[in-house]
């Protein structure tokens, strides 16, 4: 009988503290529907198969492997909803802490804190995106590259890399090499005609550098599929 109670007071235990992590993750409400059981991988996506058994693994496997997941993949392939999903679940089964943030708003937030008009500092609004066991980055690469945002992303993923704390990470953008440098004998204008006609890679949005850390800390899961989106009001036309 005391045994019960107990496995009774542990369960509610998890379930308080699950609902707090939820209310603290910041997932934003678009997403809330959002579950590793309600993605879509038969039928017309059933190229996303592989996809969703490398989240339902890294689940099962967390933290005994705690080696982070790249998600790769055009607008609308469910790259998001596969890594709240993620979240969702560790929070709920494992008791994990865990937080979303959009790229461009977490350097948005970043930006701000330097304006003496904002109460936010820049380690208050860091501080948690170190600290979270999980942090989810969703459409890494977004935002226009500089070399402060290059700076801002190093500075974020080499803390976490250091505190050996994985990321998820969601990027729309190729996983390939910057592009390379004009060469000392090529005409600037047929340089620029070579990569006029070449799409921007991970690379070219967030450096080498950075993306060569993120291959050390995540498995690349590139995920190819119709854009649900797309399919969604295709069908509301029928």
């Amino acid at each position: 009988m005391d045994s019960e109670r107990r496995v009774t007071r542990c369960d509610c235990r998890l379930q308080a503290r699950g609902r707090a992590l939820l209310t603290s993750a910041r997932i934003p409400k678009r997403y809330e529907h959002c579950e590793l059981s309600n993605f879509e991988f038969d039928g017309p996506h059933r190229l996303l198969a592989n996809a969703r058994m490398a989240a339902c693994r890294f689940v099962e496997e967390y933290p005994v492997d705690n080696t982070g997941l790249l998600l790769i993949g055009d607008i609308g392939v469910g790259k998001t909803h596969l890594a709240v999903g993620i979240i969702k679940e560790l929070i709920r089964s494992k008791g994990i802490s865990c937080l979303f943030y959009d790229y461009r708003e977490l350097l948005k937030e970043i930006q701000n804190s330097y304006n003496s008009s904002v109460q936010a500092t820049e380690l208050s609004i860091l501080r948690p995106v170190f600290d979270t066991e999980i942090l989810l980055i969703d459409e890494l690469g977004a935002a226009n590259s500089s070399e402060w945002v290059t700076d801002a992303v190093s500075f974020i993923i080499n803390t976490r890399y250091n505190s050996q704390k994985p990321v998820i990470i969601t990027s729309n953008f190729e996983d390939l090499p910057a592009a390379p440098s004009i060469g000392a004998n090529e005409p600037v204008d047929m340089f620029r005609v070579k990569m006029g006609a070449r799409k921007l890679t991970l690379g070219d949005r967030i450096g080498d550098r950075m993306r060569s850390r993120l291959h050390e800390m995540c498995r690349i899961v590139n995920m190819k599929g119709e854009d649900f989106r797309q399919t969604i009001r295709s069908a509301s036309f029928r």
